[in-house]
């Protein structure tokens, strides 16, 4: 899979947890890799080791029998042609040092 000029690559991350706790920590973890779109759907632009790192602490917080948590990777192509009705468009958003 081709990754961005940065080294990111785009997922989109949805989840059902029933459980209220668990659902507010995978929530909080989400929050620190990407963008909340919806009410169980993340954006987020990673690196390899990014996704990595989200991966691991996600499996650590969710009860696999109970909770279900889909990561999608679209392509550049494919994030090219995510189409958008009210709200922002997909973004990588810039970090900047001073």
């Amino acid at each position: 899979m081709a990754q961005t000029a940065r080294g990111k690559d785009f997922y989109v991350v949805s989840y059902d947890i029933p459980n209220d706790s668990r659902r507010n920590r995978v929530h909080k973890t989400l929050t620190g890799f990407g963008q909340w779109r919806q009410y169980s759907l993340f954006e987020c632009y990673l690196t390899r080791k990014q996704h990595l790192q989200l991966m691991s602490r996600l499996a650590k917080q969710i009860r696999p029998a109970e909770d279900h948590v889909r990561i999608y990777q679209l392509c550049q192509g494919c994030e090219k042609r995510v189409e958008t009705i009210g709200g922002p468009a997909p973004e990588d958003p810039l970090t900047y040092l001073v």
